[in-house]
């Protein structure tokens, strides 16, 4: 049972509305509110010494230019969501097609794991994980899952080649394999195919492995 601000059953009684609540907001004049002031001005002016008609014309012509504002704020508003809708079917377009976040880095903290997901274009018969340092020296390589072609997890405990735990910082992951028809290929981090897309609080996410990358992380589709 849901229960209002002053514990109702907000089933039977609904959501509770102070009087604050009730007032309607008129911090700003529509052109309703414009045209009403003029028409109690008229109806209101001293007989013996009427508004002169200069007068007259200038607040008709702010109220034309009032409503004409009101109009173009109205069109610009259709035209953002008008663009936010094509945006979005652009991103939906993208589905099937790979998305590349610009990088193969990860980060490496002692005492913790470095996880990371690669996707394979082609299924892999045998091939090696590479890891390596901003200098581009392998560190250490971990055997690449053999199966079809997809996205795949891996984690690296920290250590090179020689079993000694390495500094922390940055490192970065790459791949070389063999397909099932003994052709040679590469694939690196940050690479994936675009699954589906979402939609949440007005930010486009894609699925990018197995999680959610806001699109606006993604530097290249194709």
């Amino acid at each position: 049972m849901a229960i209002n601000s002053i514990g109702q059953d907000s089933s039977i009684y609904g959501d509770y509305q102070t009087t604050a609540d009730l007032v309607e907001d008129k911090s700003s004049l529509s052109n309703d509110d414009f045209m009403t002031l003029l028409l109690v001005e008229l109806q209101n002016q001293d007989p013996t010494s009427p508004t002169d008609t200069e007068s007259i014309l200038t607040q008709t012509s702010e109220l034309a230019t009032l409503e004409s504002t009101d109009k173009t704020n109205k069109a610009l508003e259709d035209l953002a969501a008008s663009m936010a809708a094509s945006s979005d079917f652009s991103a939906i377009s993208a589905i099937g097609k790979t998305a590349d976040l610009g990088s193969n880095a990860i980060t490496y903290k002692e005492g913790e794991d470095s996880t990371f997901e690669l996707y394979f274009a082609s299924d892999v018969a045998s091939g090696n994980v590479e890891i390596l340092d901003a200098n581009g020296n392998v560190i250490n390589t971990i055997p690449a899952e053999t199966g079809d072609s997809g996205v795949y997890s891996y984690s690296w405990d920290g250590k090179d080649r020689a079993g000694n735990t390495v500094d922390e910082g940055i490192y970065y992951v790459s791949a070389s394999y063999t397909d099932s028809t003994g052709e040679n290929k590469t694939t690196r981090l940050g690479t994936y195919p675009i699954e589906s897309v979402r939609f949440d609080a007005g930010e486009t996410y894609v699925k990018l492995g197995s999680g959610y990358i806001p699109l606006s992380n993604v530097t290249e589709i194709y």
